[in-house]
């Protein structure tokens, strides 16, 4: 479970992610990329010790987190790069953490 202070880092970094050409966290300056033939935002990011990725959402996907995205919503996925596994979402700023399987 993400504790308050690596939700306001995911939430920094999902605005920045969307709204600039760079991150910038703490110790960290990192550039935004873009990938895929959607030329997605991508950023990886260190927090806590462990690797991330945050990954613009493909408003083309017929997911909800897609549908969100297709209507204007800032949508971030958040990806632990160790595990390939998502981890959690930002929606417009608000973080949703997915469950443990």
């Amino acid at each position: 479970m993400f504790a308050s202070v690596e939700q306001k880092v995911l939430q920094s970094v999902a605005m920045q992610l969307m709204n600039e050409e760079e991150v910038v966290l703490e110790d960290q300056k990192l550039r935004v990329k873009r990938v895929g033939s959607g030329r997605l935002r991508v950023v990886q990011f260190k927090l806590n010790g462990r690797m991330f990725e945050a990954i613009e959402q493909n408003r083309m996907k017929p997911s909800r987190w897609g549908q969100l995205a297709k209507e204007k919503h800032q949508v971030v996925q958040f990806r632990d790069v160790l595990t390939h596994k998502y981890v959690g979402v930002s929606v417009d700023g608000e973080i949703t953490e997915y469950g443990r399987s």
